[in-house]
């Protein structure tokens, strides 16, 4: 298959996923009317808006793109898939930090000076997590509980994520594009989505019910 068919095979592979779970796919991500909600991935080639999955509100986009194929059939294909979601509740907990898979490729920490361990031998030797330097690293060991430690790693593929402009996002790269794989995706950001949700509630921190806010589709309701 050459490359400009596998970059349509994958867009239209988005595309009936979308179709199928009625969400809006955009070819390229625009942004939302002026005095409404904060878009989501915007720029982002094949991006989704919506339920992702069940209980999981926001937006994907290709990422990490590189170009493949030859002289005369050339293409820009994704080798992650990108998800994110508007939280301002848990930014309100910690307002940025950076959880990065270590196996497989070069750690980037440059924005991020504090280094956080856990009691998880097994979390800690598979994510490198940082905060910002001005941001306290207790207030994300005492959020990151046992059990949420426990099933980040049981996740099977390489991911990355985090908090940032007060949304979560959610980075999974991509073994094969295919429908199997952007489902895969979706699925753990959905789950990633739940259980920090899950343990906010743990903490009696107040929490927005799954929405189309997190997308960002509509306002946060009140209170």
């Amino acid at each position: 298959m050459g490359a400009k068919q596998e970059a349509e095979q994958w867009a239209e592979t988005v595309r009936k996923y979308g179709a199928l779970h009625d969400l809006k796919y955009e070819a390229v991500g625009g942004i939302n009317p002026k005095n409404g909600p904060v878009a989501l991935c915007v720029g982002g080639t094949n991006r989704l808006t919506g339920e992702l999955v069940e209980g999981f509100w926001g937006s994907c986009c290709d990422a990490d793109e590189k170009e493949v194929g030859g002289l005369f059939n050339k293409a820009v294909v994704p080798t992650a898939l990108l998800a994110k979601a508007h939280m301002p509740d848990l930014a309100k907990v910690i307002p940025a930090f950076n959880v990065e898979s270590i196996e497989g490729h070069e750690v980037v920490t440059q924005r991020f000076a504090r280094k956080v361990e856990f009691e998880s031998i097994e979390f800690n030797k598979r994510f490198l997590t940082t905060v910002p330097s001005e941001y306290d690293p207790v207030r994300l060991r005492e959020l990151f509980g046992p059990g949420f430690l426990a099933w980040t790693t049981t996740m099977t593929g390489e991911i990355d994520f985090g908090v940032n402009d007060r949304q979560l996002w959610f980075l999974w790269r991509l073994r094969e594009r295919s429908e199997e794989e952007l489902k895969a995706a979706l699925k753990n950001a959905g789950q990633l989505f739940g259980r920090l949700q899950a343990e906010m509630d743990e903490s009696g921190i107040h929490t927005y019910p799954p929405g189309p806010w997190h997308a960002g589709l509509e306002p946060f309701p009140e209170g």
